[in-house]
């Protein structure tokens, strides 16, 4: 048993963030599958961290939330010195930050809109809820687009917790908004992103549940087979 416990679930992208970033910094913890849909595994967990939003980390009793804060807590207190997705200067660490929420905010928001929109009643389905996040993604394409001239990763020369949003967010964002031939380096970037082993073992983990994914109908093949599901 290691100090660290992490609640989450195979197929939220927001545990995918961490889940790469625990992989990355080489970091052992306790996984602990959460299942919201049983009372008493969802009253326990809201004794234990109130706004029900995993995934949770728990360090030593302490209860650390939120995807970036749990990252950063975890280069801080547990990653080998040469284990980094926050550079040490300061300017560079914006730089990750900046990215890591304009990932978190525009591409994993409209998709998780979307998301959530497939798991409503036809009659409560929002059209115009569901037409402003597609265009929200498409503006974040471009965004992103831009910023990948002459780069590998979203914030400098190396992997960062730029990139751990960057993964989950666009892998399920491009079931339902793909990227436009003309964005070139986004594909490219998808590519890398998807070639990353911490990536890749994630995604290897989630397969078994992307049947229960509402937007399974536009994953790759490559990702999601619905003929053996």
């Amino acid at each position: 048993m290691t100090a660290l416990t992490l609640h989450y679930h195979p197929l939220s992208s927001c545990c995918h963030k961490v889940l790469i970033a625990l992989d990355e910094l080489a970091i052992e913890a306790d996984r602990r599958l959460l299942n919201l849909g049983d009372p008493a595994e969802r009253a326990a967990f809201l004794e234990l961290w109130p706004t029900g939003k995993m995934p949770l980390l728990v360090d030593q009793g302490r209860p650390v939330p939120e995807t970036s804060i749990i990252i950063e807590h975890l280069q801080r207190q547990h990653a080998l010195p040469d284990r980094s997705l926050i550079p040490p200067d300061p300017d560079a660490a914006l730089e990750v930050r900046l990215w890591d929420r304009l990932l978190d905010l525009y591409v994993m928001t409209p998709m998780q809109a979307l998301t959530a929109d497939l798991l409503r009643p036809e009659a409560d389905r929002d059209p115009l809820g569901v037409a402003r996040a597609r265009e929200g993604l498409s503006s974040a394409y471009a965004l992103i687009e831009h910023r990948l001239e002459g780069r590998t990763w979203l914030a400098g020369d190396g992997f960062s917790m730029a990139d751990c949003a960057a993964a989950p967010a666009l892998f399920y964002a491009l079931s339902y908004v793909p990227i436009p031939p003309q964005h070139e380096r986004l594909s490219a970037y998808f590519d890398r992103l998807m070639d990353r082993p911490s990536v890749a073992r994630t995604i290897d983990a989630a397969r078994p549940f992307f049947k229960f994914f509402p937007g399974r109908a536009g994953l790759p093949r490559r990702f999601f087979d619905p003929e053996s599901a």
